[in-house]
């Protein structure tokens, strides 16, 4: 096989811009052979692909080897595990699934090593990011202290949630910003610095906008290693920040504006403080300015290297089975909001599974999901995919 053939399942807005982007040969070795929907016209892609109103008939025609999930949240794991255990190779849309349990059930459906099983977690891909995480792995920057993390430049209109029935819902979302905007930054969290053992969250329902999900969350993040971390979203501040700022033993280093400054010190932080003589005295610093640029090849790297994963097998950038650890930390901060308690980690999945269906048994909106887009699984199928 020298050319993967791609279906696409869900063509609302990432899956139209993923399916352009193979259309205009922005990815080599991968071609658009068909589409999934069960409500976009479709029509514009006939001459190039084999179209489709059922992800399960795509899965089954032989038309495809792989296939890219970008439908709404909740049958990224129901059609996931159809895919997997059809013997196609699968990229998933961020997050791999809604709750904890639901991404162990697709990760177990993964059982073939062959199969290449990815996420399209494209902020990988950044070189602020790539080279904050080779400064951290090489132990140039030292011991970490703590990590602050402020992200509300995910600004969002109370027009953006009435958009569509599915938004903004325990049933249709399964979440706020927490499940759409952060699953990225989440992802980066997890990468660069670990997995916390405790999680203490607030996470405000509604704050700025009519909706039943969180659009304002402060949570913080306890590791074994004695380090802390604060993570702060929202979609209802604006202009909003994004601002990652890392305290280590060797100075402070900060992403913001397209810049990452690292205020070095000479002596590591601790050392100078057990040997010096002055009472106030700080370490001497320099300040130095890491050269990146640009923001890599995002969506179309992550898809580049899956094709490579398939077709040469490369290493993946970001493989589906490490989209748990984004999914269990907002779960683990949504979880310590609804019970006004600190959650220790691993997350008790089945627990938070429970609670999640209570809030969309007591939810008031009364806004049903529509039908999965690009598949018949409905919602409780989700809760039930093994």
């Amino acid at each position: 096989m020298n050319t993967v053939r791609l279906g696409i399942i869900g063509l609302g807005n990432m899956g139209s811009a993923h399916a352009r982007s193979l259309l205009e040969g922005k990815v080599p070795r991968i071609k658009l052979a068909a589409v999934c929907d069960t409500e976009a016209d479709l029509s514009r892609f006939a001459a190039e692909a084999k179209i489709f109103t059922s992800s399960e008939a795509l899965i089954r025609s032989g038309e495809v080897d792989a296939v890219l999930v970008a439908t709404p949240h909740y049958s990224h794991t129901t059609i996931g595990i159809d895919a997997l255990q059809n013997g196609l190779h699968l990229l998933s849309e961020k997050p791999i699934s809604v709750h904890k349990a639901d991404a162990q059930r697709l990760i177990a459906a993964h059982t073939n090593p062959k199969q290449v099983f990815a996420a399209m977690f494209n902020q990988r891909t950044d070189p602020h990011y790539t080279k904050l995480r080779e400064l951290i792995q090489s132990g140039e920057l030292g011991a970490i202290r703590r990590v602050n993390w402020i992200i509300t430049n995910w600004f969002r209109t109370q027009a953006y949630y009435n958009s569509g029935g599915w938004r903004a819902t325990w049933e249709g979302e399964g979440g706020g910003v927490l499940l759409n905007q952060c699953p990225h930054n989440l992802d980066l969290f997890q990468w660069l610095f670990g997995m916390p053992v405790r999680v203490r969250a607030t996470c405000k329902i509604g704050r700025y906008h009519e909706i039943e999900v969180e659009d304002d969350v402060t949570a913080v993040l306890d590791y074994d290693d004695g380090k802390s971390a604060v993570f702060i979203t929202s979609t209802g501040e604006a202009p909003g920040t994004n601002r990652l700022e890392v305290t280590t033993e060797r100075g402070r280093i900060v992403v913001e504006d397209g810049q990452v400054r690292w205020t070095r010190n000479e002596t590591p932080m601790t050392e100078f403080s057990h040997t010096t003589t002055g009472g106030f005295s700080t370490p001497p610093i320099w300040n130095i300015e890491i050269p990146v640029s640009g923001t890599g090849e995002q969506h179309i790297g992550i898809m580049k290297n899956f094709a490579e994963a398939i077709l040469d097998g490369k290493p993946l950038i970001a493989p589906a089975a490490e989209g748990i650890h984004s999914v269990e930390l907002a779960n683990a901060m949504l979880m310590s909001s609804f019970l006004d308690k600190t959650v220790k980690l691993p997350l008790d999945a089945a627990t938070y599974e429970g609670l999640l269906k209570e809030k969309i048994a007591g939810s008031k909106f009364q806004k049903k999901a529509p039908a999965v887009r690009a598949g018949n699984d409905d919602f409780a199928a989700s809760f039930n995919a093994v």
